[in-house]
């Protein structure tokens, strides 16, 4: 089944190692998958395992303006301009803008549109809504998007079309907190499955005080990734938390958390 998956959460929680590592998981599987940084500041590429040398080579969707048609006045991304020709598919995506990396993941960064936007929309986010709106996935597609960190992507309506949407939190109530808002601005915009993943757990007490707090809010907490030194030192040295040695005992929680996707 083709899916969707957006990834949310405020900044500094690991939502780009958990979109990283679930792209690897599912590309181990045979699936086809496309990873997106949709965040300003672009780390996904990096974090899924991309060469150095392949990232500078990166084509940023923002300069798709092929499939975007101008109207009278209006530039490519803008608010009020930009109707799409075609309905892209991922195929043509991965073969004019996504760098691969290990596992065959292949992975696109948004960019920046050098334009001033009009309206509250930036250029940048009304172009990941019409990707998001249009893009066809074939049977055996995952699309997963990093999305930009907090809760300004959700006021765009960017993650409207999306499957799922896991929101990564770390133990604090701030962290909750972003995680509630996200949540309820998400199914207001029609996102039916809305999980929780705790990050960077550190004790059983963390866990249970956290799963409390979530459950007044009918929210689900699905996964607790425990503090890892292993991903610490991936981001460290620049690499993917796949490819660090000590990321072993993690990937059955990951796994769970692709198992509970599957599940739904």
């Amino acid at each position: 089944m083709p899916l969707k998956i957006a990834i949310s959460g405020k900044g500094g929680v690991g939502k780009t190692t958990v979109a990283a590592v679930l792209s690897r998981l599912y590309a181990r599987e045979g699936r086809k998958v496309l990873a997106v940084d949709a965040d300003p500041s672009p780390s996904l590429m990096a974090a899924v395992g991309v060469s150095l040398k392949e990232r500078e080579k990166a084509k940023p969707l923002a300069s798709m303006y092929d499939l975007i048609e101008e109207k009278p006045g209006a530039h490519p991304g803008q608010g009020h301009g930009g109707m799409f020709k075609l309905n892209p598919k991922v195929s043509a995506l991965m073969e004019n803008y996504s760098v691969e990396g290990p596992d065959k993941v292949e992975v696109l960064l948004l960019g920046t549109i050098n334009a001033a936007g009009e309206g509250c929309f930036s250029p940048e986010s009304t172009l990941l809504k019409m990707v998001m709106d249009h893009l066809l996935l074939e049977e055996d597609e995952i699309l997963i998007i990093d999305m930009e960190a907090g809760l300004e992507h959700l006021g765009r309506s960017t993650a409207r079309n999306v499957d799922i949407m896991l929101i990564v939190i770390e133990p604090g109530m701030r962290s909750v907190d972003t995680a509630v808002t996200i949540a309820r601005m998400a199914r207001k915009l029609g996102v039916g499955n809305v999980f929780v993943v705790l990050n960077k757990c550190s004790s059983e007490n963390e866990e249970v005080l956290v799963s409390k707090e979530l459950k007044k809010h009918q929210l689900e907490l699905v996964a607790t990734i425990p503090n890892s030194n292993a991903v610490k030192g991936a981001d460290l040295l620049g690499v993917s938390p796949m490819d660090m040695p000590g990321i072993e005992p993690l990937l059955p929680v990951f796994q769970s958390i692709k198992d509970w996707i599957d599940s739904l």
